[in-house]
C-alpha cells in the first residue's frame, strides 16, 4: 500500500510532508474518505501477514491494553465522543502479537469507538448491568477474537493489566490452548479459605526468587529487582454485588494465583508488588517465573501505543469526521507496528541481515552516510548496525554503556535518514526524482 509506504517512510510528519505532494497528498485524503474503504479492510491484510508470521511459534503472547486519542483540539471534527467532562476523542482497544522473547509480531484486533455524547455526566449502577452492556466488554469480545484468529494448532496466553480483571473474562469458554495472565485488582473471595485473594496469596510459603531488568522511568534509574515468589490454586468465587441473571456462571472458577514482591525498596520509584491471575498451569517456580516474565512483556502494548500516539502524531490529524479518522488510524496502525518491530527485532536478533528491513539502496546510502565514505561494502551490515545507525541519526550517543536505542531515537533517526536518502540517490544513482516520490522512496 503506497499510502502505508510513504507514512512509514516520516511517521513523524504531517500528511503533506509525508506524502511529499498534491497529489499523493490528496490519494490519501481521499482513499481514507471513500465509503468503499473500511478500518476492517485496512487492516484485514496485516492481520492476515501477522497469522503467517506466527504460524510456525509454539506459543505467542497476545497483549491487550486501551488508549484515548483526543481530538478537543479538533472542535468541528464530527463523530466524536466525550473522554472525560472536558476531552473529546475517541477510544482503542489494541491487541497485539509478541514472541514469548518480546518481538512485536503486529496486531490481531482492534476495537474503536467514541462514547455517546448523551451519556456525559450521566452514572449509571454499574452492578445492575450486564458485562456486555458495559465497556469491559471489550476485554471478552477481543479474547474470543483473538481466539478465533489464531490458529489452534498454536498456543496463545493473553497478557493484560489490572483493567481486566472481570470475573466474567475467567469465566469464559476459551479452547485449551488459550490461556489468560491478567494482573489482578480485586480481593476476591475464594472458596478454599475464609480469608479474602490477598490474604490467602500472602499466607503461602515463598517458592524462591527471582530477578527482573526494571528499565529507567524518567528520574528513576534502571535497576534488576529481586523478585520474592508465592503462587497456589484457588477457587475465585462470583462477586457478591451482583445479581446472579448478569453472571456467566453460578459457580466458582479455578485460577492458578502468583504473587511477585520486591525484596528491597528502589530508593527511588514504587517497589514492584504483581499479583497475577492465570489459567496457566503453575507447579513450580519455574513456572511461577514464566509467568512473570511474560507479563513483563505487557508494556510493549503500552510502548505501541506510544509510538502512535507521539511517534506518528496521530492526534494532530485534523480530518472532519470520525469516519475518516478511524481509516486513518488504521493505517498508522501499520507504521506503528514497523517501527517497533524493528527497535525490539534488532535486540533480539541482532545478527539478523538488514535487508530484512531495509532495501539495498537504502542499507547502501545509511553505511555511505555514516561512515562518510562514497563506496558500500558488498555485503548487507547486520539488523543490529543498521538500527544503531539509524538511531544515531535521532540522536542516540551510542556509548559503550548506552544498551540498546529506544523507540524513540529509532523514529526520529529514521525520518531524518529518509531525508538525507533523495539527495544520496541524486548523487549516486543520478535518478529523476519528482516531489510526489519523496514521500514514497
Amino acid at each position: 500500500m503506497v499510502t502505508v509506504e510513504a507514512l512509514s517512510r516520516n511517521p513523524t510528519a504531517s500528511v503533506p510532508e509525508a506524502c511529499g505532494g498534491w497529489a499523493a497528498t490528496n490519494g490519501t485524503y481521499r482513499f481514507w474518505d471513500n465509503d468503499r474503504v473500511t478500518p476492517d479492510a485496512i487492516l484485514e491484510g496485516h492481520f492476515h501477514r501477522t497469522r503467517q508470521r506466527i504460524h510456525r511459534a509454539d506459543r505467542v503472547l497476545v497483549v491487550q491494553d486501551t488508549t484515548e486519542l483526543d481530538f478537543t483540539h479538533h472542535p468541528t471534527t464530527q463523530g466524536l465522543g466525550h473522554l472525560n467532562q472536558h476531552t473529546r476523542g475517541m477510544k482503542v482497544h489494541s491487541s497485539l502479537v509478541v514472541t514469548t522473547d518480546g518481538v512485536p509480531q503486529g496486531l490481531v484486533h482492534q476495537y474503536v469507538w467514541a462514547r455517546d455524547e448523551a451519556t456525559k455526566g450521566k452514572r449509571q449502577t454499574r452492578q445492575s448491568r450486564e458485562t456486555k452492556e458495559k465497556e469491559s466488554q471489550r476485554w471478552l469480545t477481543a479474547s474470543q477474537a483473538i481466539e478465533s484468529a489464531i490458529p489452534e494448532d498454536v498456543e496463545v496466553v493473553i497478557v493484560a493489566d489490572r483493567e481486566a480483571d472481570i470475573f466474567d473474562l475467567f469465566a469464559l469458554p476459551l479452547r485449551e490452548s488459550v490461556f489468560l495472565l491478567v494482573r489482578g485488582e480485586q480481593n476476591r473471595r475464594v472458596t478454599a479459605e475464609t480469608r479474602l485473594l490477598r490474604e490467602t496469596i500472602q499466607a503461602q510459603t515463598p517458592l524462591g526468587s527471582h530477578g527482573v531488568e526494571v528499565a529507567r522511568n524518567g528520574s528513576v534509574p534502571a535497576r534488576l529487582a529481586r523478585l520474592r515468589i508465592r503462587a497456589t490454586t484457588l477457587e475465585v468465587c462470583p462477586p457478591l454485588n451482583r445479581p446472579k441473571k448478569t453472571l456467566p456462571v453460578s459457580g466458582p472458577v479455578k485460577l492458578q494465583v502468583i504473587l511477585a514482591e520486591e525484596e528491597t525498596a528502589p530508593a527511588k520509584g514504587v517497589p514492584i508488588r504483581w499479583l497475577l491471575l492465570t489459567t496457566l498451569p503453575v507447579e513450580t517456580l519455574a513456572d511461577a517465573v514464566t509467568c512473570i516474565e511474560y507479563y513483563a512483556l505487557r508494556w510493549l502494548i503500552e510502548r505501541y501505543h506510544y509510538v502512535l500516539k507521539s511517534g506518528c502524531r496521530i492526534e494532530e490529524l485534523q480530518l472532519e469526521t470520525a469516519e475518516r479518522l478511524h481509516c486513518a488510524l488504521a493505517t498508522y496502525c501499520i507504521v506503528a507496528w514497523r517501527l517497533l518491530w524493528l527497535t525490539y527485532e534488532a535486540r533480539v536478533h541482532p545478527k539478523g541481515s538488514c535487508e530484512t528491513f531495509l532495501e539495498e539502496v537504502e542499507w547502501k546510502a545509511l553505511w555511505c552516510i555514516h561512515h562518510k565514505q562514497r563506496n558500500p561494502p558488498p555485503d548487507a551490515p547486520s539488523l543490529r548496525e543498521a538500527t544503531r545507525w539509524i538511531a544515531q541519526l535521532g540522536g542516540f550517543l551510542a556509548r559503550r554503556d548506552d544498551g540498546a536505542p529506544g523507540v524513540k531515537v529509532v523514529w526520529r533517526g529514521w525520518r531524518r535518514f529518509q531525508d538525507m536518502l533523495i539527495p544520496w540517490r541524486l548523487l549516486h544513482e543520478g535518478e529523476t526524482i519528482h516531489s510526489e516520490d519523496v514521500g514514497n522512496a
